[in-house]
């Protein structure tokens, strides 16, 4: 494989007519990175990953590869591979032949170009498939025909777009856990679409949260979850309660130690940090709490999922570990305190 090269956007937009699909982003990616661009459809992620594979021309700002501007240059000349949500098999041609078109279209004798193809699909546990054409083979298959074909032009930067969301749960966590131990064995770079926070989460080293066409927070995925840079990173991302705060003397929103900060603020609280119990909690132990009704009980698996309506008409969701929950259990329409610690707190202005 190529070695792996750093990528970088400088002040990169793309427009269709008048609509602005990426904003101006200025991101750099270390090389060997697996990184993935997160967020909701249309935020812009997608022509992102387009751009850098030279699919889609950029409207203004730089793509660097390495040392090289590749900003202009045809998809071919870049060192980049795109493997597509499509997979774009060719049906006609056996996965061997399918591996190895970008070689045929190169000039690369059979002999060679098979060679590399078996190896390939040998690393990906494909190689009892390779007389099969693309019709016989399952999604997961092909999923990773096409990643074999997208490799063998040995790139320094490996670009997928949501290549799991054809997939089943079961076979998504099988390939996604195959994704991440081929991208350390290789040592090249991934940029990885996805709109899933678990499949961000799990594979990358650096999460690229975007929306609207711009980036929220870019950062390592503990960083992301446990200091999620605004409102919208912390909802998207899932797994908080976001509360509007307040000074002692309002009411429907959660007090603030000290008041409330100036203006829109908001103070985020994990929802594996609350501790439910059915009186109020003793005084100290710096811990926050408010009192309510449970109006939901989702049963999990490993967690429990507890919404409660507490009395200044918000809503918080508790998610507690299953041997916690039978422990301690509560029911729909009981009456509780939730509380959490000052330090769990997280206030956010915009």
């Amino acid at each position: 494989m190529a070695g792996a090269a750093n990528v970088e956007l400088v002040a990169v937009s793309k427009r269709y007519g008048s609509t602005v699909a990426v904003d101006g982003v200025d991101l750099r990616i270390p090389a060997g990175s697996y990184c993935c661009l997160l967020g909701p459809s249309g935020c812009g992620k997608t022509s992102t990953l387009r751009m850098i594979s030279g699919h889609e021309e950029v409207s203004d700002g730089d793509i660097l590869l390495g040392s090289r501007n590749i900003t202009d240059l045809a998809p071919a000349k870049r060192s980049t591979a795109m493997m597509f949500q499509s997979y774009a098999l060719f049906p006609h041609l056996d996965c061997v032949d399918n591996v190895a078109f970008s070689l045929t279209m190169k000039g690369v004798g059979r002999a060679t170009r098979r060679k590399r193809a078996m190896e390939l699909l040998a690393r990906l546990h494909m190689d009892g498939f390779a007389d099969r054409l693309p019709g016989q083979l399952s999604g997961g298959q092909q999923q990773r025909v096409a990643l074999a074909r997208a490799l063998i032009t040995d790139p320094s930067v490996l670009l997928l777009d949501e290549p799991l969301s054809a997939l089943d749960p079961f076979l998504r966590l099988q390939v996604r856990e195959e994704l991440k131990v081929l991208q350390a064995q290789l040592g090249i770079t991934f940029i990885h679409v996805t709109h899933s926070q678990e499949e961000a989460m799990a594979l990358a080293s650096l999460v690229v949260v975007m929306n609207q066409g711009r980036i929220e927070q870019v950062g390592e995925p503990q960083a992301v979850f446990n200091r999620p840079a605004s409102v919208f990173v912390a909802r998207f991302i899932g797994g908080y309660n976001l509360l509007p705060a307040r000074g002692d003397d309002q009411a429907g929103a959660i007090a603030m130690p000290g008041g409330a900060p100036p203006g829109d603020a908001h103070v985020a609280v994990r929802a594996d940090r609350i501790r439910l119990a059915a009186a109020p909690p003793q005084p100290g132990h710096g811990a926050c709490e408010a009192t309510g009704l449970v109006k939901t009980i989702e049963y999990l698996g490993l967690m429990v999922k507890v919404g409660v309506e507490i009395d200044d008409g918000l809503r918080l969701s508790v998610m507690l570990p299953e041997e916690r929950y039978l422990a301690h259990p509560v029911a729909l329409g009981m009456r509780v305190s939730a509380a959490w610690a000052r330090d769990d707190m997280h206030v956010m202005t915009h």
